[in-house]
């Protein structure tokens, strides 16, 4: 059985980008997310997320910590994350929320 979405974005929310200390679902880093029931009932969750620059030196820091945090929720067997630079990010996708922490208007 699939697991909400929102859910998901929850559970990512706690992975917190280590020099703008925003969460990546508010940075807009998260593209898309994928589910796939796989045998046993347990689902396979597929992120495709993208850094805020190419050469983030915080990428696989991001990146596992995601697969850590989704990883613990219920009902999720497996975790496929996968870093995508296109389209590329831009200050547009973040939420009012992160726009309120770093101070952008």
């Amino acid at each position: 059985m699939p697991i909400a979405e929102d859910t998901i974005r929850e559970a990512l929310k706690e992975v917190i980008d280590p020099e703008l200390f925003v969460n990546v679902v508010d940075l807009g880093l998260i593209y898309e997310i994928t589910q796939e029931e796989q045998e046993g009932g347990e689902n396979k969750v597929g992120i495709d997320m993208t850094l805020t620059s190419p050469a983030c030196p915080a990428g696989p820091q991001l990146i596992a910590q995601s697969k850590d945090a989704v990883g613990k929720l219920e009902g999720v067997g497996e975790v496929d994350v996968r870093l995508v630079m296109t389209p590329p990010w831009t200050p547009d996708r973040m939420t009012e929320d992160a726009r309120d922490q770093l101070g952008i208007f």
